[in-house]
């Protein structure tokens, strides 16, 4: 496991959730494994520090959110031919935009409730 962390901490994560608790738990993880990221709200909000911060490793995203949908965000990203991997982070419920989400090119998914393990076993396996 130590050597998955070490390969976390040398990317840039933006996590893009509106949820706040789950913001704070993502957050608080994160910080105590020293990883090195970024948080937004909405997709308007990530978009935006996706135009300042060019080192970004890899989008994780919510899909419904207020303002601008994961979707919305991720149709926007190849608009601007922004190129970042992206996992989407999903309710088991939101089957239908899980396949909206491959159509768009979306390289993985997780389901919520979060699980950290699973998340830092996929992300450490992802070409990034």
């Amino acid at each position: 496991m130590q050597e998955k962390i070490e390969k976390l901490r040398k990317l840039k994560l933006l996590f893009v959730e509106d949820e706040e608790d789950l913001i704070d738990i993502i957050t608080d993880t994160l910080t105590k494994l020293q990883a090195n990221f970024l948080t937004a709200k909405n997709g308007e909000e990530a978009l935006a520090l996706m135009k300042t911060n060019d080192d970004i490793s890899v989008v994780i995203t919510d899909i419904n959110m207020p303002v601008m949908t994961g979707l919305e965000m991720i149709r926007k990203m190849h608009e601007y031919n922004i190129k970042i991997p992206i996992i989407i982070m999903s309710a088991h419920t939101e089957t239908e935009y899980i396949e909206k989400a491959k159509d768009l090119g979306v390289d993985n998914y997780l389901l919520k409730p979060f699980d950290f393990l699973k998340f830092i076993d996929l992300i450490t396996q992802m070409e990034v």
